[in-house]
Parts: structure tokens; sequence; C-alpha cells
């Protein structure tokens, strides 16, 4: 019997291939959205994925309090005031790795939150793909700057796999709890990056080691990215 899954955060860059995998294999999807959240929010779900927290690192740093309410207090009131038999929060690397910014300490609050036999905590890696609007990758292939320092590694993760590892979580592992990242087996400097693109490009910043710990075997290579991004300088 298929699942009823609704994902919050449907209209964003990593929720919508969400919901295109899981649709795709047969689950019944919600696609909640900030038009639609009022009414879905009645509805009862077998799980409940809370992929809505915003990706713009500067954003958080120049507005804290708002970030606060979008990864935090939002996060509440999905745990709180949704009816769900399990939960899956959409986390970033940035929660481990970042703790010294805003972006990161606001992402490990939210996790505490999911700290419950019935929830899962997915770290993601730096995903790519077709329609994403703020990236790394975006900010060098316009010429930057780009706040971190050129010497940063990133988990480059295409956005689908991303998506295919959770749904099958989502279908085969009821049992898994805790946190778990997910992302490349190795990673890539931006340096690099910028090079292969042939993009000069201006870093400042802290250098930032995104990699995953303990990755999995069959995790993408993070220099798949390469081949991503020259299509991007046609």
């Amino acid at each position: 019997m298929p699942l009823r899954v609704a994902v919050v955060g449907a209209a964003g860059f990593f929720g919508s291939a969400l919901c295109e995998v899981l649709a795709d294999g047969g689950e019944t999807v919600t696609a909640v959205t900030r038009e639609t959240y009022a009414v879905d929010r009645a509805r009862e779900y077998d799980v409940l994925v809370n992929a809505a927290m915003p990706s713009d690192r500067l954003r958080a740093e120049q507005h804290p309090e708002q970030d606060f309410i979008e990864a935090v207090q939002k996060t509440s009131n999905l745990i709180n005031g949704w009816k769900f038999h399990r939960f899956i929060q959409i986390s970033s690397l940035s929660a481990r790795c970042e703790r010294r910014s805003v972006y990161g300490r606001h992402r490990a609050a939210a996790e505490l939150l999911c700290d419950r036999p019935d929830a899962l905590t997915i770290r993601l890696a730096s995903l790519y793909g077709a329609g994403m609007t703020k990236s790394a990758i975006i900010d060098i292939k316009n010429g930057g700057p780009v706040n971190v320092d050129g010497a940063s590694r990133y988990a480059f993760t295409h956005v689908f796999y991303a998506a295919g590892w959770v749904t099958g979580v989502i279908r085969e592992r009821p049992d898994r709890v805790g946190i778990w990242e997910v992302g490349a087996k190795n990673s890539l400097a931006l340096n690099d990056l910028a090079r292969h693109m042939n993009k000069p490009v201006q870093f400042s910043g802290p250098v930032e080691l995104q990699e995953v710990e303990n990755p999995d075997r069959t995790f993408p290579d993070a220099r798949e990215v390469l081949s991503f991004v020259s299509t991007m300088r046609r």
C-alpha cells in the first residue's frame, strides 16, 4: 500500500526533487507549500518530511532572527502541530561543520527538536542540479564573490541522488532514527571547481570542510559535479 507522505517545502530545490522521486515510486505525495500549509496541516500522514529550511547562508547571517523562525520555530510547529507516524528532518552538514555561524547553529538547534523515537534527521551535503538558484557553484559561475576560503571542500552531491536516498529510507527503513549524513564519499575544493569553470573568483572567509563523516562506499564521487558545471559554461 502506498505511503501517505507530506513534503513541506515542496516548491524548493530539494523538496521538489523529493516529491518527484516519491511520486514516481508510487507513494501518495502531498506537496506542501506556503499556500496549502493550513489545509494540509489538518490531515494525517504516514511520513512528514520537513524540507523547508532556507539554504541562504548569507541571509541567515544578515537576518538571524528571521532565520531562527524559519529553521527552528517552524520545525517545532511541524513536530508539535501536525499528525504523523514518522518525522524526517532534512538538515545540512552545516549543523555539524558550521557551529560558529548563525546558519549552522540554527540547523543544529532544529535537530535537537527531532531527538525523539519517531524522527530521523538527514544532513545533506552541498547539492547541485538543474534549477538550483543558490549555491557556491552559482556564486562561482557568476564570478563571485564567494564568502568562504577557496580551500574549502564540499561533498558535492546531485539533488536526485539525495532524493533517491531519502526515498529509499522512507520506503525500506522505517526503523532508522537518529542523525545520518548523506553526500559524496569524498570532497572537492572550491579553488579546483573555479579553475575547472575557468572563473576568476574572489574567495574570502573561513575554510569550510563540509565532508561526510563515515560515508557509505556506495555514495557518489564529488568530482561528478565537474561534468555538471561543464554544461553550465556553455
